[in-house]
């Protein structure tokens, strides 16, 4: 009989290997693979993936390269919202794994298979990002999840892959790296506590540099065009060209605790020197160049776009309806942002910009004003408070409380 394909979600970690094999060996499936590269691969790595694919006993391998579409349906709009979540987390993983569920769904389409596998366990966020978009996008998809429905531990894995002869970095596979241009998380038996750190050898990119560097970043309407004197004809290109040159200091480390949508507390290391720099530096430019109003509405709808997108619903129509107030935003918000990069840290020195509202010419703060008066500011300042002066006056015991503390 003709065996049943399965299209596998293949990252070439742990998980995924596990599932390659097992899908195989004890379900007897037709396992075709398919890598989602969202920026972290370099070409000898794709190779050796596809070799690794190969060796597992898979019967096809596929790489896509969507950096770009990553780029435009998703890391666009985490810039032009400035979104950390818990003001911390650049949504390394949490942005790519709805690109990767998109580009499955469309190759389980194209291939003709109706069944899907990854390896996402039974305590995390992916399991529901995965499902919820196959779902939706693929209503009569078969999901199968070995890791989840076993409920494996990652040493568990690891004795089953040994058992069936899979070589691998093992003693690497005992910590999960996801790597993307959007930045790498880490997590490991550290990271299952609530104060251990994580180890320096578990960090993806080791410190390098220790010489301070300054460097200039040039935003066109709100997108990553320029650092120092290189343009770049695509802001990915901008992006791993900036990752390059400050992940090396060791910039953009944290660990990230939040809330997962299944309700547990997680807590996950990253490195994301490239986005929180974008981000920080960004941020800085539109605080010159936006009104105070349009501050204040930006930050109420990222927190919320990115809390939605966290918990995997990209595909929710109202998505689309923020991004275009997002694009509107961004009009004005082009001109130059100087960091300086050091060993750990960065600092935004400054910025320049033809829409900087900063401007001398109507006034300098605390220094002198030149559009308006001390009289404009005395009336302006009795307008401004007269519905407050109204309510203590007709309630007169509140007043005397304030007074009285």
């Amino acid at each position: 009989m003709k065996k049943e394909k399965v299209l596998l979600a293949f990252s070439g970690g742990l998980d995924t290997s596990f599932c390659a094999v097992y899908l195989k060996k004890e379900l007897n499936l037709e396992v075709h693979a398919i890598t989602v590269d969202t920026g972290g691969f370099t070409e000898s790595e794709k190779k050796k993936l596809e070799t690794h694919a190969v060796n597992l006993g898979i019967s096809s391998f596929n790489c896509i390269d969507t950096k770009q579409e990553y780029y435009e349906k998703v890391i666009k709009y985490l810039i032009f919202g400035n979104v950390l979540k818990n003001n911390t987390y650049p949504l390394s993983v949490s942005a790519e794994r709805i690109v990767q569920a998109l580009i499955v769904a469309q190759q389980a389409k194209l291939l003709g298979i109706d069944t899907i596998a990854h390896g996402s366990t039974g305590a995390g966020n992916d399991q529901v990002r995965f499902d919820m978009a196959l779902q939706i996008l693929l209503p009569e998809v078969k999901i199968i999840t070995p890791i989840r429905d076993l409920k494996l531990s990652r040493q568990q894995e690891i004795e089953y892959l040994k058992e069936n002869s899979v070589e691998m970095n093992f003693e690497k596979a005992l910590y999960s790296i996801n790597k993307g241009i959007w930045g790498n998380s880490v997590g490991g038996k550290e990271t299952l506590t609530s104060h251990l750190p994580l180890p320096e050898s578990a960090w993806p990119t080791q410190i390098s540099k220790t010489e301070p560097e300054k460097i200039e970043l040039t935003f066109e309407k709100g997108e990553l065009k320029g650092i120092n004197e290189k343009k770049f004809d695509s802001p990915v290109k901008a992006i791993e060209y900036l990752q390059k040159q400050a992940a090396p200091f060791g910039i953009g480390r944290d660990i990230h605790v939040g809330d997962t949508i299944i309700g547990i507390k997680g807590r996950v290391g990253f490195e994301a020197a490239a986005p929180l720099i974008i981000i920080k530096a960004h941020h800085a430019l539109e605080k010159h160049v936006l009104t105070k109003w349009q501050l204040y509405w930006k930050d109420q709808i990222a927190l919320w776009y990115g809390n939605w997108l966290h918990e995997g619903q990209y595909l929710d129509p109202v998505m689309r309806d923020l991004e275009v107030f997002f694009e509107s935003t961004q009009k004005n918000v082009s001109g130059k942002v100087f960091v300086s990069l050091e060993p750990l840290r960065f600092f935004i020195e400054g910025v320049s910009s033809p829409h900087d509202l900063m401007n001398d010419k109507f006034g300098s703060y605390g220094e002198m004003n030149r559009s308006f008066s001390g009289e404009d500011v005395k009336g302006f300042t009795k307008i401004f408070g007269n519905q407050t002066s109204i309510y203590f006056n007709v309630n007169q015991h509140q007043k005397n409380l304030v007074n009285n503390d």
